[in-house]
């Protein structure tokens, strides 16, 4: 019988080995003694080295950016695109002192950006080259610094006490009526979604069977990029495009000019209200869910499922959190883009997966992607009973 003086006796709290373990793991790498009898055994100093290293490398990241981006603004890698070139040439060609070009040389020797080639002779390095003529990776690396701009405070940026130049940017993200936003408002980030549609449009058009459609509906399709590579890889496809309506104008400007006046329309219209064209029997979502709440997503789903006829499919795309080999990019770097852009977040594959089975399509499949850094692809259909 229980006392009425004391409290009855409560269980302890159960605690996992592997709780334990960890617990004694933070204890053991948050000793200074301990860090350097991990050093000084050589079993455990790679180990030890390596978790210096990797710390190192997140300080240090800003500064290996900035390297890039100089690369990227002087123009290196296109220079270099025919043959290596000696420093001094290369210093007057882009007006840099003989010190200063060495300082930089060196540096994005360090990255693999350049690679020496001689005595003061330079060329491309493996991931320098990769970098001519990729007008889609070099416009992203121009509009990251408007993102490090934003990110100069991140705790400021984290308790809504500075203003993100990202916002600026993408101001549908932010409007309160984006139908109303004009073309010198659409007109920066539209130019860049359509440079950097590019590094996603061809793994999309690989890993997804569009010829068996014959119109395909893109739902925030911007300039019209990826409806124009559909129109090459799929000559019978009739294509429609739904974005905001001074964002369709510039996409309807590019149909014409390429001829597609025909078989491709460009409607205006703001997704979170208006209903979308009927008549598609492929609707595509392509980098847009994240940019936005779990509300507005789960309109559109609807939205984009009400207006397909039995049949019909839904192909998703877009970089995933958690996504294998790719872990740091949904939580480290959509976190704070997303929150500088001011609208969306990073959802997994499976909780992107329950909002489209929420939205009433049927038969919900991860397909696979050989760049999941970039985009991941979910494929749905609307069963024809």
């Amino acid at each position: 019988m229980t006392s009425p003086h004391l409290p009855s006796a409560q269980p302890w709290p159960t605690v996992s080995w592997r709780e334990r373990w960890l617990t004694w793991r933070d204890r053991m790498l948050a000793d200074a003694g301990f860090r350097r009898r991990a050093i000084a055994f050589a079993p455990t100093r790679r180990l030890a080295n390596g978790h210096a290293r990797a710390l190192f490398d997140l300080m240090a990241g800003f500064t290996y950016t900035q390297v890039l981006l100089a690369c990227v603004r002087l123009d290196l890698f296109a220079r270099l695109a025919d043959g290596p070139l000696d420093l001094d040439a290369l210093g007057r060609a882009v007006r840099l002192p003989a010190d200063a070009l060495d300082r930089l040389a060196d540096a994005a020797v360090a990255l693999r950006l350049l690679q020496w080639r001689g005595p003061r002779r330079v060329g491309l390095g493996a991931l320098g080259a990769t970098l001519v003529g990729n007008e889609a990776l070099l416009a992203m690396v121009e509009h990251h610094a408007t993102l490090y701009a934003d990110l100069a405070d991140p705790v400021a940026l984290l308790r809504g006490e500075s203003r993100a130049g990202l916002a600026e940017i993408f101001p549908y993200a932010v409007s309160d009526d984006p139908g109303e936003l004009g073309p010198a408002q659409v007109g920066p980030y539209s130019a860049l979604m359509s440079a950097s549609q590019v590094l996603v449009g061809d793994e999309i058009l690989r890993a997804y069977p569009f010829a068996r459609h014959r119109c395909v509906l893109d739902v925030g399709g911007g300039e019209g990029t990826f409806l124009l590579r559909v129109a090459q890889a799929v000559p019978s496809a009739q294509l429609c495009l739904f974005d905001l309506p001074a964002v369709a104008d510039r996409a309807r400007a590019r149909f014409v000019a390429a001829g597609l006046g025909d078989r491709a329309q460009a409607v205006g219209g703001n997704f979170r209200l208006d209903p979308l064209p009927v008549g598609a029997d492929l609707a595509t979502l392509l980098r847009v869910a994240h940019d936005h709440d779990d509300a507005t997503v789960h309109a559109v789903l609807r939205s984009i499922r009400a207006c397909l006829a039995p049949g019909g499919h839904l192909l998703l795309a877009e970089p995933m959190a958690g996504a294998a080999g790719a872990e740091p990019m949904g939580a480290a770097y959509f976190g704070m883009y997303l929150l500088a852009m001011g609208s969306g977040k990073a959802r997994t594959a499976d909780q992107l997966m329950a909002m489209v089975r929420a939205a009433g399509f049927d038969r919900v499949e991860l397909l696979p992607s050989r760049i999941p850094l970039q985009v991941g692809l979910i494929h749905a259909s609307v069963n024809e009973n």
